[in-house]
């Protein structure tokens, strides 16, 4: 999946970008509980780390939770962007409602929470979930449709002008659902990729007063000692 969500950010990156996907080394093999992005968070933030060191010029943060986006942003010297964050700011731009289709109906609760977060309630629709967990997107062969199924009714009985697909595992999906069914579906991988890179280009970068200042060094115990001076690289 790590590779899948390469290859679509590679695709519409620009001449001159290179486009590195990483899988964190700790932590669940997907997001599907608060549990899970809490302990999925560590593991991102040693990503950053690395790129960092590497010299990498931004991030996307590939799960459509946003997990750990605002710490990342204390670590990063680029822009670090989300991909709910990305889809929903894109959405807002091509319609004046949009529903989200995601995985299992137990994250919807989180989506509606992004969608306040970034101002963008009031043109959700709806959050529909297709119960394929993220891990059997690659397996189940009844994946795809039962995702249209929920695609199409976000248009016919939300009236949505807009779709957003839930889960970055559902990348590939974009172009295929956006000729079935006549109405702009965003992937959110490809719309973050877009928007860093634009923001790389324009010479921007988070603004280092405030808020998302790099964290202020001091002893961290047990498991996330090696986090304890987090503007440096990870070992």
């Amino acid at each position: 999946m790590t590779e899948l969500i390469g290859a679509c950010a590679r695709q519409v990156a620009g001449p001159g970008t290179r486009v590195e996907a990483v899988s964190p080394s700790m932590g669940p093999a997907s997001i599907e509980s608060h549990y899970d992005e809490a302990l999925a968070v560590p593991g991102v933030l040693a990503e950053v780390a690395r790129g960092e060191a590497a010299g990498a010029a931004g991030y996307v943060i590939a799960c459509f939770g946003d997990p750990g986006l605002d710490a990342a942003r204390e670590l990063a010297r680029g822009p670090v962007v989300g991909i709910a964050e990305a889809a929903m700011h894109a959405a807002s731009l091509l319609g004046r409602s949009f529903s989200v289709v995601t995985t299992l109906a137990r994250s919807r609760g989180r989506t509606w929470d992004l969608a306040d977060r970034y101002g963008l309630r009031a043109l959700c629709r709806g959050v529909r979930a297709c119960e394929v967990p993220v891990l059997e997107l690659e397996t189940d062969p009844l994946a795809n449709a039962k995702i249209l199924t929920e695609c199409r009714a976000a248009v016919a009985d939300d009236e949505a002008e807009v779709v957003l697909l839930g889960c970055a595992g559902m990348a590939d999906l974009c172009q295929a659902l956006t000729a079935e069914l006549g109405v702009p579906v965003i992937d959110g991988v490809a719309a973050a990729t877009v928007l860093v890179e634009g923001l790389i280009r324009l010479g921007l970068i988070t603004s280092p007063r405030g808020e998302y200042a790099p964290p202020p060094p001091k002893p961290y115990a047990g498991l996330l000692a090696r986090f304890g001076a987090p503007t440096q690289p990870s070992p």
